[in-house]
């Protein structure tokens, strides 16, 4: 909010400057002409400042009144961060967390005026997390208080062998200060390729939905990331978020109103099936598709069927300036390249820190670490839908994040990726008291 008007001043006072050098500056220069025509279009700016001058200040106290609001109603809320802890076996496919999804799918009804612009309400929203600490696996999800046993009920439900714990935020354990501190870090953000209606490679393509499968003939997606986090050593940290939210209505449609990511998807399929260039009395016909067009099709079909939700995935290597290890930056950069696919969707970096193609192009490094401190603190206060990291979100579906995101079973044998000990179970009916 201060570098906003920051920006806007500054630029008023360089308006005013060119307007008092134009004013003052001696025709005897030579500058006739310039100071003919910068006075002309100054002097219509400055006339015209009463009919746009409130137009402009109400869009930024507008603004600015905004941010501050919802910030105020963030900061009240009580976040808790819950640490998941694995059985040693889990036998259930990602379906599972498919449908623990469905409690990240907060709905909300309609926000009124008074609460949106006054109180500064906003859609709740969650962070689902797995971090590495010198090669100790972790799952996490950040939520508001008030969803802790609606979670835990649905996680116990789906993983009865699951343990869950209320656990100190990590991240503020580490102090990333820029050039001056003792930390580093290497980040990336992501989007999608295409559309938000194509999906992702599921897994469901991996044929992770059959039940009965050995552990050692299924393919897991997510095992390659366990198996990247769970390869630093000491000292050194990684960091993957992905924040969820139910998906808004973002999408312009043909009639001027407003569609969610389905409309899109409906649109999608019309554009590829040719419908939409189908003449008044013709019929359509499905074997005029490609094999290939109806592999589309259908996957389309079927990730639009359902539930949808607005996300944002963020990924960081952390670790002092004598331990950091900048080999990682393919890693980071590939991160979720499993889930990519040439025909249908994947994910690519919106934002990194990997550096610019010139050293002019960053003097003494004041950008690189300004990008690196904005992404820093996104992801401390698991910012994509507010301030102070405000960015445009993708869709997933619940299918898409949770193959993303879910617990892998026994085909998951990264070393340092903690799993209980035992099973717990039930004490014995005849047990003596």
């Amino acid at each position: 909010m201060i570098g906003n008007m920051f920006v806007l001043t500054a630029s008023l006072l360089a308006i005013v400057v060119i307007y008092l050098v134009t004013l003052f500056l001696p025709e005897s220069l030579g500058f006739a002409r310039f100071y003919a025509q910068g006075t002309t279009y100054l002097t219509i700016f400055f006339e015209w400042f009463p009919y746009w001058g409130p137009i402009f200040f109400a869009y930024l106290f507008h603004h600015q009144w905004m941010h501050y609001v919802q910030h105020r109603f963030i900061s009240n809320i009580n976040w808790i961060v819950l640490e998941i802890k694995l059985p040693k076996e889990i036998h259930k496919t990602p379906l599972a967390m498919e449908i623990v999804s469905n409690v990240f799918y907060q709905s909300t009804s309609k926000i009124e005026w008074w609460d949106k612009y006054w109180k500064g309400k906003v859609k709740d929203w969650f962070s689902l997390e797995m971090c590495s600490f010198e090669g100790n696996v972790k799952f996490f999800i950040r939520t508001g208080a008030f969803y802790k046993n609606t979670i835990e009920a649905q996680l116990y439900a789906q993983y009865p062998d699951i343990e869950i714990y209320e656990v100190p935020d990590y991240t503020r354990y580490v102090d990333f200060k820029g050039k001056e501190g003792e930390w580093d870090m290497i980040a990336a953000e992501y989007k999608l390729t295409k559309e938000d209606a194509y999906p992702i490679r599921t897994y469901v393509d991996y044929g992770m939905d059959k039940e009965g499968v050995k552990e050692e003939f299924k393919i897991d997606p997510l095992t390659s990331i366990i198996e990247y986090l769970g390869s630093i050593g000491k000292g050194e940290q990684i960091w993957v978020q992905i924040l969820v939210q139910s998906a808004s209505k973002t999408y312009h449609k043909h009639d001027g109103t407003m569609g969610d990511w389905t409309d899109e998807g409906k649109d999608l399929l019309q554009k590829l099936t040719g419908r939409n260039l189908k003449k008044p009395g013709e019929t359509f016909s499905p074997l005029s598709l490609t094999e290939g067009e109806k592999e589309v099709v259908g996957a389309i079909e079927r990730n639009t069927s359902k539930l949808g939700f607005d996300c944002g995935i963020r990924a960081m290597y952390l670790a002092k300036k004598d331990k950091m290890d900048y080999g990682n930056i393919r890693g980071i950069g590939g991160l979720l390249r499993p889930f990519n696919t040439n025909n249908l969707n994947g994910f690519k970096s919106s934002e990194q820190t990997f550096g610019w193609d010139f050293p002019w192009e960053d003097f003494r490094m004041m950008r690189m670490y300004e990008k690196k401190r904005k992404i820093f603190e996104g992801y401390k206060h698991r910012a994509w839908f507010h301030l102070p990291r405000h960015l445009p979100p993708f869709v997933l579906s619940t299918e898409e994040l949770a193959t993303i995101y879910h617990f892998p079973g026994g085909v998951a044998q990264t070393p340092t990726f903690g799993r209980i000990p035992s099973r717990k179970s039930e004490a014995p009916v005849n047990l003596p008291i």
